[in-house]
């Protein structure tokens, strides 16, 4: 959602290229120029220091200024893609078929619920594993996944050394994480038989949201490694909306995208 995106970007920090543009499919996509901390300050002393994922090379800025040429720097790209797997696919699919450049990098990023007791409210989880977790038959033996099937997959896996890495900087930062299985589910949970279910199935996942699975296979169809980074605004189980927090979930992914912005995002991907 729109909330989630923004609260990415703010995080992010760096400077808007230009007007947020239109993707063919219609989701809208903002890009963000970040120099490297190399650069110089400006005249008033301030310099944005975030950067974030994506990493696709572009010309920095400063306090909204062109920095000289020859200076080092990423751009990055935040598209607001919509609810649902195949919402997010398309905004994604769409994006890395019009970038200018090749992107370094795709990240999922956004709210979710958090399995007990892996992932509290407020915590951040990182994803080792992206699992479409409803794509598959359901048969009087129980769930049989689409790979016993006989036909694609309902998995895709982050690089080990990406997702320690970012563990890493959380770790450094005193955020509160856990890296861990992220499942995509079309039908949100909502009751204690289906969280049992699914806990069942996935015993060390620590969070369900809507989009990761679907941003997953359109990077892979690109070549490109993807994470989910997702912070905790309620626990997977019945729907108590009194008890969500969704604005602390989102000012903890603008935390999150701030810090991870002056560390790992900046490194060589």
């Amino acid at each position: 959602m729109a909330a989630e995106s923004d609260s990415v970007a703010a995080g992010l920090g760096g400077c808007a290229a230009s007007a947020p543009r239109v993707l063919p499919s219609g989701h809208t996509l903002t890009r963000l120029h970040h120099p490297s901390p190399a650069v110089p300050a400006d005249r008033d002393g301030d310099r944005d220091r975030d950067s974030g994922p994506s990493g696709s090379p572009g010309a920095p800025c400063v306090a909204g200024r062109p920095v000289p040429e020859g200076a080092v720097g990423v751009a990055v790209d935040v598209v607001a893609g919509g609810v649902g797997p195949a919402a997010a696919a398309v905004a994604t699919a769409v994006a890395l078929a019009t970038a200018p450049s090749a992107y370094d990098l795709v990240v999922s990023a956004g709210i979710a619920g958090g399995f007990a007791p892996h992932a509290p409210l407020g915590s951040v989880v990182v994803s080792d594993a992206i699992v479409a977790a409803d794509l598959g038959a359901d048969t009087p033996g129980g769930y049989v996944a689409v790979e016993e099937l006989g036909f694609g997959r309902s998995v895709h896996l982050p690089p080990p050394a990406l997702t320690a890495r970012i563990s890493g900087a959380l770790h450094a930062g005193g955020v509160r994480h856990v890296v861990a299985p992220v499942l995509t589910l079309s039908t949100v949970t909502g009751s204690a038989a289906r969280t049992a279910e699914l806990t069942a199935r996935h015993p060390r996942a620590a969070a369900e949201a809507m989009e990761g699975f679907g941003v997953a296979e359109a990077a892979a169809a690109h070549g490109v490694p993807v994470v989910e980074i997702r912070t905790v605004s309620n626990t997977v189980g019945p729907r108590d909306r009194a008890a969500w927090r969704i604005g602390e979930a989102l000012a903890s992914l603008r935390e999150t995208f701030r810090l991870l912005g002056s560390t790992v995002f900046l490194e060589d991907l």
